[in-house]
């Protein structure tokens, strides 16, 4: 006779309002449900409701997920339960740059497909330099005010005139879009080298002479990436791209 298995239950209180429904309770039923557990949702429909809940459970926040009759927490706490990572908001990560790097790669490539009818090209290279400073540009723009608080903490220049920190992004993203057409070379080149020069220079005193742990300000004000080979690396790629173009263009103008 066969044994009739016996499905896991879980209890779910979450906020689901005209106006609000938590994207935390919803979040935390997928992976409930992706864990092979049955839902008993319960759903909190007024902040009166859900004031009492809270006080009623003596918890701070909802939702609020119970297995076996035990009280397991929020979205965090449950995934804590089954073993996953929780990020933490301080953790340091590479992920924003793995992944903007990444695209940018896979952008270039495909540019480069349609023009040259092959991936792999100068060209590719080019955009792929060109088309990651704008979008490091244009990260920083999102929000200028606190990428320069950020910048201020380790650009030698920034911190002997502050309007350069809210000049940079502007001044990276005009190189990047010039850089990806070959447009207006004599511009775009010392724009590039200048802003380049002095950003490596800022980070290799800060980050291999100074010693100072500080967070890098190439994605943006709110980045956790830490400052050091990344933004070393973006600064480089930015003279190295300069002096390509300078190369290039004087190479041209002699013929």
């Amino acid at each position: 006779m066969e044994k009739t298995q016996v499905r896991k239950k879980a209890v779910v209180y979450r906020m689901v309002m005209e106006q609000h429904i938590c994207p935390f309770g919803l979040k935390a039923k997928d992976l409930l449900r992706r864990s092979g557990y049955d839902i008993e949702d319960h759903w909190l429909t007024s902040r009166e409701e859900t004031e009492s809940f809270k006080e009623q459970h003596a918890v701070p926040t909802t939702p609020q997920i119970f297995i076996d009759g035990q009280r397991i927490g929020g979205y965090d706490e449950v995934r804590r339960y089954f073993g996953k990572e929780v990020a933490d908001s301080d953790q340091t990560s590479y992920k924003p740059v793995i992944a903007l790097f990444g695209t940018t790669l896979l952008m270039s490539l495909a540019v480069s497909y349609l023009v040259y009818g092959q991936p792999l090209t100068i060209q590719a290279i080019e955009w792929f330099i060109a088309f990651s400073m704008t979008i490091l540009a244009l990260l920083k723009l999102q929000d200028v005010e606190s990428f320069s608080t950020m910048f201020l903490n380790y650009d030698l220049l920034a911190r002997r005139w502050v309007p350069y920190s809210y000049i940079y992004p502007f001044a990276e993203a005009l190189a990047g879009i010039l850089m990806i057409g070959h447009l207006l070379t004599w511009l775009s080149v010392p724009v590039a080298l200048f802003i380049g020069t002095i950003g490596a220079v800022s980070v290799f005193k800060a980050v291999y002479i100074d010693k100072r742990e500080l967070k890098c300000a190439c994605v943006g004000g709110s980045s956790k990436v830490p400052l050091g080979f990344v933004s070393l690396t973006e600064n480089l790629m930015m003279v190295a791209m300069a002096v390509w173009m300078a190369v290039a263009a004087l190479g041209n103008g002699a013929h």
